[in-house]
């Protein structure tokens, strides 16, 4: 079994340090790099870029709402040509940066409001995908399992790589867990290790309830920002090997070749 173990990265800003960035690099196999519109700017792209390449890491482009004060998490409305561009942009700006390394962006995951938004908006979710198409038909769409991206991707017959969450708990409907819940995020690496092993064999979501949900999960994604979330990163990279699972950039899955 292959899976992929992904991370949002270089999101300079009040709201989220890059230190654990180049440890994280160390251990994920992709890397979706912010474009400057939440988090990040230039310099940080181009560090991340290079430490990605050094790593064998595989970089994607990380698009939000042109929104830094509130990191890209709040909910805005927009027209489907605003949305479009602001894909499109972004896209283009990491690929303008990796090209200087002769680097390739390989993948595409949407970040904060505009992700928790189209995971539940269809159309929402197929602007996302067809702007990701113009942008290059080739590139992979990294979505959360059973989401409306997952949908309007398929559909369109995107390369989809489905996610789930190492350090989220989900509720009985396939959703995350309110962050306003005590009970919303996976703090102990031991614990980590366990939900996702338990996951990725049963290919289903487990809920916090005890509840199992079948899905397709081609990827994990680890957060790189909180106090745990090197060593979790770690546990959870050591638990898959020795569970017997191996571990691929995106763009080098079988199911991509």
């Amino acid at each position: 079994m292959e899976i992929n173990i992904n991370c949002d990265l270089g999101e300079t800003s009040k709201f989220c340090s890059t230190e654990n960035d180049p440890l994280l690099l160390g251990i994920v196999n992709s890397a979706n790099i912010a474009c400057g519109y939440h988090a990040g700017d230039k310099p940080t792209m181009k560090r991340t870029v290079e430490v990605s390449k050094k790593n064998g890491v595989s970089i994607g482009a990380h698009p939000s709402f042109n929104d830094p004060d509130n990191f890209g998490r709040k909910r805005l409305n927009l027209p489907p040509l605003e949305i479009k561009k602001l894909i499109i942009d972004q896209i283009n700006i990491l690929n303008e940066i990796a090209e200087i390394d002769s680097m390739k962006v390989t993948h595409v995951k949407p970040h904060g409001a505009l992700n928790n938004m189209a995971c539940e908006n269809f159309e929402l979710a197929n602007i996302i995908a067809k702007s990701i198409i113009e942008a290059n038909k080739d590139l992979i769409f990294l979505v959360p399992t059973g989401s409306e991206m997952e949908k309007a991707g398929k559909k369109l017959n995107m390369k989809i790589a489905a996610e789930i969450f190492a350090d989220r708990n989900y509720e009985d409907d396939g959703n995350l867990v309110s962050r306003s819940k005590p009970n919303a995020l996976i703090t102990d690496p031991e614990i980590a290790k366990k939900h996702v092993i338990k996951m990725v064999k049963s290919q289903s979501l487990n809920c916090f309830s005890g509840k199992q949900i079948p899905c397709e999960i081609d990827s994990i994604c680890v957060h790189g920002d909180g106090k745990s979330a090197v060593d979790t990163a770690n546990t959870i990279k050591s638990g898959l090997i020795e569970s017997g699972v191996t571990l691929r950039p995106l763009d080098k899955l079988k199911k991509f070749a």
